[in-house]
Order: C-alpha cells, then structure tokens, then sequence
C-alpha cells in the first residue's frame, strides 16, 4: 500500500477474463475519500466533497426516461456495424454516417475481412459523406489490423478481454479516443462503462456537478460509481442525454425551462 499526499491507495489484481474487469478498478480507492485512486478529491464538484453523498442520477435518469422512452442504441445490425459506426461518427451527424453504412453495406463491406482488404481509395469514396473521410479510412484499416494482429480477426475473443485490458488496447489504435472506445466496448461489446460527450459535459457542468474543464475519466466515473456494472442503464442513459442535448441543452440559447431537467438546475448550482 503507497501513500501519497495523505491519500493511501490500495493495490489490485486485474482478472484475467471478463468485463467485470471494470467494475472492480473502482475498488481501488482512496482509503480516506472513497474516491478511485486515479480520481483526486479536488476534481469532484463542492457540493460532492463537502457532503459525501451519491448525486441523484437516478432522478434525472427517471425524468429523462419518462420524458422520451426507451432510445434502442446504439443502431446497428451486428457488432461490427455498432463498431463502424462509433468510428464514422466523429464530428459527424448520424444522417450522413448512415448514408456511409448504407453504401459499405450495398457494397458488401461490412465485415471485418472484406473492410480490412478494400482498396483504400474506393473505402474513401464509399464513406465520403461521414466527412474527414480520409481519416476515417486509414482509422477503419487500423482497427481492422488491430483486430487481426491481436485476436486473429475475432471480435468475440476481443469483447472476452477483461475492459481495463481492452480499453487500453483500444486507446492504443489510431483515431480511437476514450468516446470511441467507450462506445465500442458499452454497445458493442457489452462491457460496464459509461460515453461521455460533449452533450454529458454541458448538462453536468449546467447544473454545477462539475466544472466546465472536468476531465474525461472524472467524469466517466460519476456515472460509473452510481450504477456499478449497469450496463443497460448505462446505454439507456447516454442515450438520453444525448436527446436531451440536441432538443433542449443546446450551446446556444439552451431551452432550460422546456427541458424535463430543468426543475433540477437550481438544485445542482
């Protein structure tokens, strides 16, 4: 056991198969604060630090649930699709990237062999309306190696990788960031972690859980920390705060007194 800064962090073994990989680095803590030892208590909001309680997303889950109904994420007919389109979607909307899988479909494509062997030149063309479309190819043509150099082509032996293993890995592959690779193990492979997005970061920094600069994993582990393991509420949630984002939580003139949040702003400031 090391100490540091006053805080004692506690060592760990990672499983050697399984998603629950996950769920079981949050029992590496900071003995006094609770807190994942990656996670210092400075970086959580005032209101967290001060009363050491749970915030209530579940109450916001509800609303948000109530509100629109189940969102069936992420669309995709295999897992592969799920994963191709994690990666199209970067600084895209969903209606162009659709009309890219649409055309790697008709085209037959959409498997990691046949993506893996296309001609570079003729993939660029086919998701040419996702945007940045060359990056895109070469981060498709990545994975597609990654996923033959390392699993012998096999997604079902990648998704048996315990997650922390995996979403290093992932981390490891060019053009894939912690959304994507969130996205990919959350609804692709099943595995217990939350996306965050810009739309998670405006609504928490709004209603005053985290600062407007919050880390990523900070905020990746308020959500984790309340539903340990929950992989459908997970899906289910980001899913909805994503709704809820493009209608209401906008950049621009947000409309806080429509949205099925708005009772709760006054409370998280």
């Amino acid at each position: 056991m090391a100490c540091r800064r006053g805080y004692c962090v506690t060592s760990m073994r990672i499983p050697a198969t399984g998603p629950a990989a996950s769920t079981r680095l949050h029992r590496t803590v900071h003995a006094r604060s609770g807190l994942p030892a990656h996670i210092a208590p400075h970086a959580l909001p005032a209101r967290e630090r001060l009363a050491g309680g749970q915030p209530p997303l579940d109450e916001y889950y509800n609303s948000l649930f109530t509100t629109f109904g189940p969102q069936h994420w992420w669309p995709g007919r295999t897992q592969f699709e799920v994963i191709v389109g994690a990666i199209l979607t970067q600084n895209a909307s969903w209606t162009n990237v659709e009309r890219a899988i649409s055309r790697l479909r008709q085209a037959h494509l959409l498997s990691p062999e046949a993506l893996g062997t296309v001609p570079l030149r003729r993939l660029e063309r086919l998701i040419r309306s996702s945007g940045y479309f060359r990056q895109k190819a070469r981060k498709l043509k990545e994975f597609c190696e990654f996923l033959r150099s390392e699993y012998g082509g096999s997604l079902k032996r990648m998704f048996e990788t315990p997650t922390i293993v995996l979403r290093e890995k992932l981390l490891g592959v060019f053009g894939i960031g912690p959304e994507t690779a969130d996205s990919i193990l959350l609804y692709a492979g099943d595995h217990p972690v939350f996306v965050v997005d810009t739309y998670t970061k405006r609504m928490l920094s709004r209603h005053g859980w985290t600062g407007e600069n919050a880390k990523y994993d900070d905020i990746r582990w308020i959500f984790e920390r309340e539903f340990p393991g929950d992989v459908k509420r997970f899906n289910e949630f980001h899913a909805l705060i994503v709704n809820t984002g493009k209608k209401f939580c906008r950049t621009h003139d947000p409309l806080c007194h429509e949205c099925p949040l708005g009772r709760y702003l006054e409370e998280g400031r």
